[in-house]
């Protein structure tokens, strides 16, 4: 076999009388990259048709206007474009790195259902905000006016930081209380730091802090400080927790080790990317390196523990759902991404049981889907006699989340919750029957999508100050 030429940089001359080195220098690529993705942001921002019925806009929660920015990041009028995405977006650059745009603004764009290929709005939303952030047009929050008015927000989550947010430039005083040591809740421990870079979360609570926004960090509401000592400390309350408590699995040999849940496992790994100390981790317990690992679920948390089993060396990772990948919850362009990283999907596959302690298997039964439901989606029925068992070292377990019982931890039996377990409140403004508490989020939706999240935060704190009578109040960036 012939020897293949070996790949070398190619030496980039811009206008410089002096010659260069053979290899592109580390800014010279900086350099070359930003003028890239300009280019790319505007050549797809120039492929929007410009519609009469922007479909990607009524498709987004947050009803971003993305024809106008678009237009303008194609006019290269970038910190224009940015004014226009910010206006309705709290964090527009996590939003372009985490929403499922293939199941909102992407997947209904008026191109990709002609057949031409969907305009890349997440990456160009990404792009021009992070520009943004690179030339100091993301203003900080600076109030016109303090106010005397107080709200405490339990839950430093993406619903509790728009509502900060928003609360905040109109001048009213905000507490943020959180139980981790961290803020930013699935955003900072959730979610993998390849899909969305931690320092990107630290820079807006950053931001947050800096703009007067108090953080009560490590404190445990109904342990550390109770939620009638909140609602007598502030004005309103809006309870912003998100849905933490893992869906159980009732199976022979679930309780044994090396089958462990889906956050306990991303949480690990994100922690190690801080630079913490995670025993653990260390231990190989949360841990899937040089293992044979089955993800169970088929939501986007199995796309993320999939993919972080992928990154961190197992030898194998295979994910089981017991339904047709038609039918998964999932975003599909991250399945996608999982099979080109080398997962093995099992569809219509369920697990039975677990071999061994510490797990060596999994007892998987073969599905097929039958009759639909109420909610008219096909009913997985079991296949008897096509059983098998696949081999495992680490199973993690990603079958979604349930509210915890906050009546109880709290204290608080008069709190409203429906027969979820999820908080009763209006959609619109997150107003609960308790007078001045509110909710927003997962703990009202039941798990669903971080743009939902900021939707309601925003919406929230827009209602909490109409009722102060500070509406129109919010300083604009």
């Amino acid at each position: 076999m012939a020897e293949q030429p070996m790949l070398k940089f190619v030496t980039v001359e811009r206008d410089m009388p002096e010659k260069r080195d053979a290899t592109v220098r580390k800014e010279d690529f900086r350099e070359i990259y930003a003028e890239y993705a300009e280019a790319k942001a505007q050549e797809q921002s120039s492929r929007c048709s410009q519609c009469g019925v922007p479909y990607c806009q009524s498709h987004c929660p947050l009803h971003n206007n993305i024809p106008d920015w678009l237009r303008l990041t194609a006019e290269g009028r970038l910190q224009e474009a940015y004014e226009v995405s910010q206006a309705t977006n709290t964090f527009p650059e996590i939003c372009g790195r985490i929403c499922p745009q293939d199941r909102l603004c992407e997947g209904n764009c008026v191109i990709e259902q002609s057949g031409h290929g969907t305009v890349t709005i997440g990456a160009v939303e990404k792009y021009i905000t992070d520009t943004a952030w690179d030339n100091g047009w993301v203003m900080p929050i600076a109030p016109r006016q303090e106010r005397s008015e107080s709200v405490g927000i339990i839950g430093a989550g993406p619903g509790g930081l728009a509502a900060a947010d928003v609360l905040r430039r109109a001048g009213v005083q905000v507490t943020v209380y959180d139980r981790y040591d961290r803020a930013g809740g699935l955003l900072t421990y959730g979610i993998p730091g390849f899909k969305l870079e931690k320092d990107i979360v630290v820079r807006r609570n950053d931001q947050l802090e800096q703009g007067g926004v108090t953080f009560e960090l490590n404190t445990n509401v109904g342990e550390d400080i109770s939620f009638a000592d909140l609602r007598a400390k502030h004005d309103a309350v809006i309870i912003a927790t998100g849905v933490y408590k893992s869906r159980d699995l009732e199976a022979p040999g679930v309780g044994a080790g090396g089958v462990v849940r889906a956050l306990d496992f991303l949480t690990a790994s994100n922690r190690k990317s801080f630079g913490d100390a995670v025993p653990k981790f260390d231990s190989g317990a949360l841990n899937a390196e040089g293992k044979r690992v089955v993800v169970i679920g088929g939501g986007d948390t199995a796309m993320d523990c999939v993919r972080t089993s992928v990154r961190q060396g197992a030898t194998s990772v295979k994910c089981l759902y017991r339904r047709d990948r038609a039918n998964m919850p999932g975003s599909q362009r991250e399945v996608q991404n999982a099979e080109e990283e080398g997962v093995i999907f099992e569809w219509l596959s369920a697990p039975r049981g677990f071999t061994g302690d510490p797990v060596t298997g999994v007892m998987v039964q073969k599905m097929r889907l039958g009759a639909p439901d109420a909610t008219g989606r096909q009913t997985p029925e079991v296949i008897e006699g096509a059983d098998y068992t696949e081999d495992a070292d680490l199973v993690i377990m990603a079958l979604g989340f349930e509210p915890e019982a906050l009546p109880t931890l709290w204290d608080q039996p008069e709190l409203p919750v429906t027969r979820w377990g999820t908080i009763k409140a209006e959609f619109t403004t997150g107003a609960t029957e308790l007078d001045g508490v509110y909710a927003v989020g997962d703990i009202v939706r039941g798990a669903s999508l971080v743009v939902w999240a900021i939707r309601d935060g925003r919406d929230c704190a827009e209602a909490i100050l109409e009722k102060l009578g500070a509406t129109g109040a919010i300083a604009a960036e």
